[in-house]
C-alpha cells in the first residue's frame, strides 16, 4: 500500500500533465505536407558499384498533426535503401514506410517517385595517365612552354567497370601562366569529370612548367 500511495500528489500531477499532453495533440489539426529528403544506402556488396547517375533526392508527402510536422522534427527524414542483396544489372527499389525512418506521429502517403532503378556494376580499379589540360591563360606575348612534368604522372581511379573501361586518361585543373616567364610549379588537382568515379590515391599533383623565349621567326 505505501508503495502505490507514496507520493501520491507527484503521481497525481504527472498523471495530470499526461493527459493534458494527449489532449493537446489529439486536439492538434492533421495535415499533409511534401518534404523533399536524402537518399541513403546501406550494406551494399563490396565488389559492386552503382553505375547509373543518383538521384539528388525524393519527394515525400507525409501526413500527421501540425506538431509533428515541423522543421526540426523532421530534419533527418531520409530514405534508406538495403543494398545487401544487390547483383550485377539493374533493379527497380520501391519506396515504402519500411524504407523511410519516420519520426513518432508521421505517417507515410506517397513519395515522388515511388521508384529509383539502379544499374550495378562491378567495381574496377585501373591505373591511368594524368594528361595537362588547356591553361586558363597561357604564357606571356613571345614566349611558349618548353616543358612540363608531372608528378606522379599516373593515378588509379575506381568505380563501376563500365565507366572505368571508357577512361584512358584524367586531366588536371587548368593552370595560369600569364605571369610565368621561365618556370613555375602548381600544385593543382586530378580532375576526373565522371561524379561515379574515384581516386584511390590522393588527387594533388605537382605541376613543374618551363617556359621559353620564342625566336623572332616564331613569331613573324
Amino acid at each position: 500500500m505505501k508503495f502505490i500511495f507514496g507520493n501520491l500528489g507527484w503521481k497525481l500531477l504527472s498523471l495530470g500533465i499526461a493527459v493534458a499532453l494527449w489532449i493537446a495533440v489529439a486536439r492538434e489539426p492533421e495535415l499533409a505536407t511534401s518534404i523533399a529528403v536524402p537518399i541513403e544506402f546501406r550494406s551494399i556488396p563490396d565488389d559492386l558499384d552503382i553505375g547509373s547517375n543518383l538521384p539528388d533526392h525524393v519527394r515525400l508527402e507525409v501526413r500527421g498533426p501540425s506538431g509533428r510536422l515541423s522543421h526540426e522534427n523532421l530534419s533527418d527524414l531520409a530514405v534508406i535503401l538495403n543494398l545487401s542483396d544487390a547483383r550485377p544489372g539493374e533493379r527497380t527499389y520501391n519506396i515504402r514506410p519500411s524504407s523511410i525512418n519516420l519520426p513518432s506521429g508521421v505517417s507515410f502517403y506517397r513519395a515522388l517517385p515511388s521508384q529509383i532503378t539502379l544499374r550495378f556494376d562491378k567495381l574496377l580499379t585501373k591505373e591511368v595517365e594524368i594528361v595537362l589540360a588547356p591553361y586558363s591563360k597561357g604564357p606571356p606575348d613571345g614566349y611558349r612552354v618548353r616543358s612540363y612534368m608531372l608528378e606522379p604522372a599516373k593515378t588509379f581511379i575506381r568505380g563501376p567497370e563500365q565507366r572505368v573501361k571508357s577512361i584512358s586518361h584524367v586531366t588536371l585543373d587548368a593552370v595560369d601562366l600569364s605571369g610565368v616567364i621561365s618556370q613555375a610549379e602548381f600544385q593543382t588537382h586530378v580532375n576526373l569529370g565522371d561524379p561515379q568515379l574515384r581516386l584511390e590515391v590522393p588527387s594533388t599533383v605537382r605541376l613543374k612548367i618551363i617556359v621559353e623565349k620564342t625566336s623572332q621567326k616564331e613569331t613573324k
